[in-house]
């Protein structure tokens, strides 16, 4: 698990957990580049995106827009907490 993240993810770790914007202006792209740096991520045969972080295995859809939806947010969000990239880690609140 890398602790220190570029300022693009670490970007993209503070989108993921801004309550008040939910999802919008969540991009695909970048939660999967969040997800890639963070974790293993492996593109399926059907389309689905299995990730493993920490202990969590989430598999993932892409969406049909650019932007992830609002459940897909919480998944991904869940799943980061677990693997310790939550509000007041290391890795979230590094400058």
């Amino acid at each position: 698990m890398s602790e220190h993240l570029g300022s693009h993810h670490r970007s993209t770790l503070h989108k993921v957990f801004d309550h008040a914007g939910g999802a919008h202006n969540v991009e695909w792209r970048e939660v999967i580049s969040l997800l890639e740096a963070v974790g293993t991520v492996e593109e399926e045969h059907n389309g689905k995106f299995k990730v493993m972080l920490g202990e969590s295995l989430l598999f993932l859809h892409r969406p049909k827009h650019k932007d992830v939806d609002t459940q897909m947010l919480v998944d991904v969000r869940t799943a980061l907490e677990s693997a310790g990239y939550g509000p007041g880690t290391p890795a979230f609140d590094e400058r």
